[in-house]
């Protein structure tokens, strides 16, 4: 069985890589995740990943802090840029060659984000990592793969979350939330589905990208995604 994409955007929240920790980074999730990623980077397929930074820092908490919005969404860009050199080395042990890009220029660790760059590392067979968002603030990082995703031509964007798909409510508040096996953007939008924010899903919609929302815990379910197979809920 051939794989359906050969070029894809992988979306990991930074919640993802909490564990069962309340801050910061799981050494258990960083190293599950990166095999996951690895049996199927090694098959050939061209992956590019944008990475939040939730579990350092939200940019929607700086107003409980005395800080306003923009420079809170900067200070979410630079969590990001934490949990991407992190996953970096945790991929380079897995034997992978991987290049992190930053929106926001970071010389010293990271590459200038530089579309064709991009490309070219992906037709190398290089994981290329995008940190820092959109670069602006008043953007979330689900904008982000939206935007990288249709920028570098990914044929679909996988959302890796928490849990196994998308609900008509939180499933971890209502046992009995019912389970969407596939959504239209537009059902998304009407229903107002938080799975990505409007703008994002909008982008998708505008540029014909599906959106497959699964649970990364689970094992092989980024392969399962990638040759098609039932995982999740997708959008289209």
């Amino acid at each position: 069985m051939k794989p359906k994409y050969q070029r894809v955007m992988l979306k990991i929240s930074g919640e993802a890589l909490l564990g069962y920790q309340d801050f910061g980074i799981s050494a258990e999730v960083l190293k599950r995740v990166s095999q996951e990623i690895s049996k199927v980077a090694k098959t050939g397929i061209q992956i590019a990943i944008v990475i939040g930074g939730g579990n350092i820092f939200r940019g929607r908490e700086a107003k409980k802090l005395g800080i306003d919005q923009a420079t809170g969404d900067y200070m979410g860009m630079l969590a990001t840029l934490i949990n991407a050199l992190a996953l970096q080395v945790a991929l380079e042990n897995q034997g992978l060659e991987v290049r992190v890009m930053s929106a926001i220029n970071m010389i010293a660790i990271a590459e200038p984000y530089i579309r064709r760059r991009a490309i070219r590392h992906l037709e190398k067979g290089r994981i290329v990592i995008f940190a820092a968002g959109t670069g602006n603030p008043y953007f979330t990082t689900d904008m982000a793969s939206a935007l990288r995703a249709a920028e570098i031509e990914a044929e679909v964007i996988l959302k890796a979350t928490k849990v196994d798909g998308v609900y008509e409510k939180d499933p971890l508040q209502d046992k009995d939330a019912k389970k969407y096996d596939h959504l239209s953007y537009i059902e998304v939008l009407q229903k107002q589905l938080r799975i990505m924010d409007a703008a994002a899903v909008s982008l998708c919609m505008d540029n014909k990208i599906p959106i497959i929302v699964f649970n990364m815990v689970t094992p092989g379910n980024i392969k399962k995604a990638i040759w098609g197979e039932s995982v999740g809920t997708k959008i289209s």
